[in-house]
């Protein structure tokens, strides 16, 4: 049995990926390995590469939404048999023993959750991406995929996918929200899919009418450009709930808060390299209305996604490379080019 694999390896901020050779994790009792048969690419994988967050442990493979075939799993494992088709997320371990963890939210763990890749195992192993062959980790932050679901629409879930589904659970949206979605790309497109699943009426919001026949693609109920006064004005206090998967330099809070009912909720997944603007403490406080964070999501949140998605046979929209193709999907992904996720394929 081989312990190490082969991935696609950033070596140095501004140089392209390259083949290579590398060790996967020590083995352990609540390792579960796969070969990778699918992964998406994501923002936060050019974040890592360009070393926006912070520094990089460079060789560096990225890539946090891996689908792949189960070859191996530990005494532990409760979850996944050997053949079955499990995927994995960008959070790969939490403590499972601190009181955030306890209550369900290991994504937010107080002891730091451990990172699918640019981070480091318990054990002091580096913790590798799925631009890769084999991915081995924790079975804990490993989940099935539904049966009825391709691997190549199933990769996009996991980060994508979680990111904008659990804020709209955990913010009980249902068939009487008004829900609109700022920012229609990888997030956006998924948080319009899962909020009409929901039953919810659904409005985009984009800063420019680029993006609006594609949103009566997705089954919007309306759109609004956010730069125009008058369709801003439509829908003032009508709003439940606002997704936040995007923003522009530009952005203010004010004129999200003015349309949002009284008590409605800003739901932000936004993570800029920078921060977010202020805002006015008067007119905050008038709207009564709440920002909410949310980051991905807790092991609980994934499996009420994948069973829901499944029900509802939510389909997102990719476009497939191959793998060994993986520096042009990067350049095409820096050019704009998804709709509205890339997923790489061995």
């Amino acid at each position: 049995m081989s312990d190490t694999f082969i991935g696609w390896a950033c070596t140095a901020k501004d140089k392209p990926l390259i083949e290579m050779e590398l060790n996967l994790r020590g083995w352990d009792d609540n390792c579960v390995e796969l070969d990778v048969t699918h992964c998406g690419m994501c923002g936060t994988d050019m974040h890592a590469l360009d070393e926006d967050w912070g520094p990089t442990d460079f060789p560096c493979v990225v890539g946090h939404e891996i689908v792949g075939i189960v070859t191996r799993i530990g005494r532990n494992v409760t979850n996944l048999t050997v053949g079955d088709r499990g995927g994995v997320g960008p959070f790969a371990h939490s403590c499972h023993k601190c009181q955030t963890c306890l209550e369900g939210h290991e994504n937010i763990c107080e002891n730091g959750f451990i990172g699918t890749y640019n981070a480091n195992w318990d054990n002091g192993d580096k913790t590798y991406g799925g631009f890769a062959n084999k991915w081995r980790g924790d079975y804990r932050w490993a989940f099935k995929v539904p049966d009825s679901m391709a691997s190549e629409d199933a990769a996009s879930f996991f980060c994508a996918g979680i990111t904008s589904y659990a804020p709209l659970r955990n913010n009980g949206v249902n068939e009487k929200s008004v829900v609109g979605v700022l920012g229609i790309g990888g997030l956006g497109h998924f948080g319009i899919l899962f909020a009409k699943a929901m039953g919810a009426t659904v409005i985009a919001l984009s800063h420019n009418d680029k993006k609006r026949n594609v949103c009566n693609e997705l089954g919007c109920d309306d759109f609004i450009n956010v730069s125009n006064k008058s369709e801003m004005a439509k829908y003032r206090k009508k709003l439940t709930h606002i997704l936040g998967t995007g923003s522009g330099e530009d952005f203010k809070w004010e004129p999200y808060f003015d349309l949002l009912r009284v008590n409605g909720i800003f739901m932000n997944v936004n993570s800029p390299g920078g921060n977010l603007p202020e805002f006015n403490a008067i007119n905050f406080v008038l709207s009564q209305v709440s920002i909410s964070g949310s980051a991905g999501g807790s092991p609980t949140d994934m499996e009420h996604m994948l069973e829901f998605a499944a029900e509802k046979k939510i389909k997102p929209w990719v476009t497939k490379y191959k793998m060994a193709d993986v520096n042009q999907a990067i350049r095409d992904f820096r050019d704009g080019k998804p709709r509205f996720r890339f997923i790489l394929e061995n």
